[in-house]
Formats: structure tokens, C-alpha cells, sequence
């Protein structure tokens, strides 16, 4: 009898630490199931299917609106607008998960843009999208207007714009007669206020209703001047990169 009942309760002593091991690797698979997904899973998993209903929870989620972009020359502040939505929200998700962080600006042309948000370095990668333009009379590309690239119309007809790419006007004075061509070509008025900036401060006007505006630099418009100033080669590259990375500031106007 001592042997059968020895056996028994090393047999249940077993079930126990079978049991115990058992709940453990399931509480380890628990934890690893409920791990939140990385930023490049985040990023590749973005894509055209889903962009506009992943943006538009984001947005509601992330109502920041104030970007400081830091560079060599110094930082320049803008101000993200908030009925540009899915733009606002996708570059603000960039920012958060550090895909700006491994960008430059890498296309300079003087008196005209510094494009940015892209770099041959980068190891962060992201999911094929684009984002659906979001037109607004009121935002034209005046000098420190911020916007997105994006392909041209013959591949492009619906002018969608770049998942990364921006741009940041510097822009030059334009005459009067050159808004009235632009108004005549593209079918639109500007507005007293528009004409009086784009006379005085410049811009790109030929952008505009081309390009989506979605925020303005609120501080730090020497610095644009700076890197536009910055030597390029023939393909108007920076000839000494101007890396720049991107953070949210805190609270949203």
C-alpha cells in the first residue's frame, strides 16, 4: 500500500508542475500576444486601403499641432492645420513613431522650396500609400507655407500626395500681373489678403490647387533661408546633407 500511495503522489506532484509549466508558457504567449506592435510594424502596415480610416482615428486620438523641425542651422516651428485632418494626422504619426528622425532635406532649390522627410540612410520602413488631397482656398503656398509632395498627374490624376515628403516655401515677391495669370489659368480669385502676402512676402502661387497646404512656419523662417542658401549639386541636392529631426511640442493650438 505505501508504494501505491507513493506513486500516486509523485503522479499528482508531476500533474502539478505539468499544470504549472503549462500556465506559464500561456501566460508568456498572453504577454507576447498582447505586446503593442514596433514602429516599423506600425508603418508597414499602413496602406492604401486603410490609410483614411487609420488617419482619421489618429487624428482624434493625436489633436497635437505644433511641430519643432531641428537642423544644423537651427530649429523652425510650424503649426499643423487642423481642417487638413488626414495630412495633420499623418504627419504627426510619422513624427511620434521617429520615422522623421531619419530624414533630411535633400532637395534644395533657392528662392522657391526645401523639400524634406526623406534620406538614402534610412532603415525605418513604411507601407505604400498615399494621402487624399485636401484642397483649401484659404491655405495658399505663401512664403513658410508647409505641404506635401507627391508624383505628377499623368501618373497622379487625383493629385493624392506623398506618404512623407514635404516641402517648406521660401518663395520671392510676385508681381501683380503674375497672380492674375495664375487666377486666369487655374480658375480662381485670391483674396485681397493673399494677393497683399504674395506681393509683399512671396510664395510659389504656381502651387497652389496643385499640392496640398497643410501648416505654415510660425517660427524660424531664417533657418529655411539657411538651407536654402546651402550649396547644391546639378540635381540641386545639399552638398553637405541637412539631416532634421522631428518632435511634437507639447499641447495643441
Amino acid at each position: 500500500m505505501a508504494t501505491i500511495s507513493g506513486i500516486g503522489n509523485f503522479a499528482v506532484i508531476l500533474c502539478l508542475c505539468f499544470a504549472s509549466a503549462c500556465n506559464s508558457g500561456q501566460d508568456k504567449a498572453t504577454e507576447q500576444a498582447e505586446a503593442p506592435p514596433t514602429p516599423d510594424e506600425q508603418l508597414q502596415a499602413t496602406t492604401s486601403d486603410n490609410v483614411v480610416e487609420l488617419l482619421t482615428a489618429y487624428g482624434k486620438e493625436h489633436p497635437d499641432s505644433i511641430a519643432i523641425i531641428s537642423t544644423r542651422h537651427g530649429d523652425i516651428k510650424v503649426r499643423l492645420y487642423h481642417d487638413t485632418p488626414l495630412h495633420r494626422a499623418n504627419f504627426v504619426r510619422l513624427t511620434k513613431l521617429g520615422f522623421y528622425d531619419q530624414g533630411e532635406f535633400y532637395r534644395v532649390l533657392e528662392g522657391f522650396a526645401i523639400q524634406g522627410g526623406d534620406s538614402d540612410d534610412r532603415t525605418m520602413k513604411q507601407g505604400v500609400y498615399k494621402i487624399p488631397q485636401e484642397f483649401n482656398p484659404k491655405y495658399f503656398h505663401k512664403r513658410g507655407a508647409l505641404a506635401m509632395a507627391r508624383y505628377g498627374d499623368e501618373k497622379n490624376p487625383e493629385k493624392e500626395s506623398s506618404s512623407h515628403n514635404f516641402y517648406i516655401v521660401q518663395g520671392k515677391p510676385k508681381a501683380k500681373y503674375e497672380l492674375q495669370a495664375f487666377e486666369q489659368q487655374k480658375n480662381m480669385s485670391y483674396t485681397p489678403e493673399q494677393t497683399e502676402v504674395y506681393l509683399k512676402e512671396g510664395g510659389a502661387p504656381s502651387l497652389d490647387q496643385e499640392y496640398t497646404v497643410f501648416g505654415e512656419v510660425i517660427e524660424g523662417i531664417e533657418v529655411v533661408d539657411k538651407i536654402a542658401a546651402e550649396p547644391v549639386n546639378s540635381q540641386k541636392w545639399p552638398k553637405e546633407i541637412v539631416p532634421h529631426k522631428i518632435s511634437m511640442a507639447n499641447g495643441a493650438i
